[in-house]
């Protein structure tokens, strides 16, 4: 169970965008997460009309170290750490290490 998740809205703690925030699109296996919109590189592609793919330059998101994103609280509106713990039914859960409260409730 990762501390981040896909659709988790997240605040950039460090880097060119810092302070920005988006929403995670996936999460690679080497450490490193695609955020929506952060860390843009323009991209030169060749067309290919067989498969009705135009050329150009296209704008590509590339990965930030999971290291420098944070969890945004909903409550505080501001990033916050997470961790993990077992509800009385045996669930297991994320939860917000500032106030918490569990992340999605």
């Amino acid at each position: 169970m990762n501390k981040l998740r896909k659709g988790d809205e997240i605040v950039v703690i460090s880097g060119k965008d810092k302070g920005r925030r988006s929403t995670i699109t996936q999460i690679l296996e080497n450490g490193k997460v695609l955020v929506q919109g952060v860390n843009t590189a323009k991209k030169h592609q060749k067309g290919n009309p067989n498969a009705g793919v135009a050329g150009g330059i296209v704008s590509k998101d590339m990965p930030v170290d999971i290291s420098n994103v944070m969890l945004v609280n909903p409550a505080t509106g501001k990033g916050d750490r997470v961790g993990f713990k077992v509800l009385e039914d045996g669930k297991k859960v994320r939860f917000f290490k500032s106030n918490g409260e569990v992340v999605g409730a």
